[in-house]
C-alpha cells in the first residue's frame, strides 16, 4: 500500500515538474501549447506513462507533437532527475489521452440530440 501512495505522490510531481520544463526549457516549437493530462508511475518507480493533450485534432498535428516529445525526451528526463530528490529517474514513455476528443466527441453528440427536439 506504502508502494503505491509512493508512486502517485511520484506521479503528481513529476506531471507538475514536466509540465514546467516544457513550459521554461524546451524550445521546440512542436511541443508547444500542450498539456501533461496526467502520469502514471509503475509501482517500482522505473518508468512513468506521461500522458497529454492538444488542441487540435489533426493527426499531423498529433505526429508533429508525438515527433516533438521524443526528441526532447532526454532533456526532460535530465531535467527532471536534477529537479527531484530520487534515486534513479524513470524512463518516460509519453502517450497522447484520448479522453479530451473522446469528451467532445460525446458533447457534440447530446447537442446534435438537443437540438433535434
Amino acid at each position: 500500500m506504502a508502494r503505491l501512495y509512493r508512486a502517485d505522490r511520484l506521479g503528481q510531481e513529476i506531471e507538475k515538474e514536466i509540465s514546467d520544463i516544457i513550459r521554461k526549457r524546451v524550445r521546440d516549437p512542436r511541443v508547444q501549447g500542450i498539456t501533461i493530462t496526467g502520469v502514471n508511475v509503475t509501482g517500482d518507480l522505473q518508468q512513468a506513462t506521461v500522458y497529454y493533450s492538444i488542441l487540435s485534432d489533426k493527426a499531423s498535428d498529433g505526429e508533429k507533437v508525438a515527433t516533438g516529445l521524443k526528441k526532447a525526451k532526454g532533456l526532460i528526463r535530465s531535467e527532471l532527475g536534477s529537479r527531484l530528490s530520487i534515486y534513479k529517474t524513470p524512463d518516460l514513455i509519453f502517450e497522447r489521452d484520448a479522453s479530451v476528443q473522446y469528451g467532445d466527441r460525446i458533447d457534440q453528440l447530446i447537442n446534435k440530440l438537443n437540438s433535434k427536439d
